[in-house]
């Protein structure tokens, strides 16, 4: 290879390529998750009860909380669509 440019791919004798497919693995991962899930698991209930919780854990907060809250979801820290005009509604 005298001349020539090293090509990314190209093992050396101090960097050694190493390359590995996960994408069976991921498949695994993916079924053993579902089968730990149980067959009556919900997603849509899960995500509706997520929801109630956290619209539970932001509600009845004073007003420098209620700024501090509004704050956060105007930076994206906490998501929008929890907020009913205010977090204590």
């Amino acid at each position: 290879m005298q001349g020539s440019p090293l090509m990314a791919h190209e093992s050396t004798p101090d960097h050694h390529i190493f390359e590995m497919d996960l994408t069976r693995d991921e498949a695994r991962r993916r079924a053993e998750f579902f089968a730990a899930m149980g067959p009556d698991w919900d997603p849509g209930a899960a995500l509706a009860e997520e929801d109630a919780a956290h619209r539970m854990l932001y509600s009845g907060l004073d007003d420098r909380q209620q700024e501090i809250y509004d704050r956060l979801v105007a930076a994206g820290v906490l998501p929008a669509h929890l907020r009913d005009g205010h977090a204590s509604d």
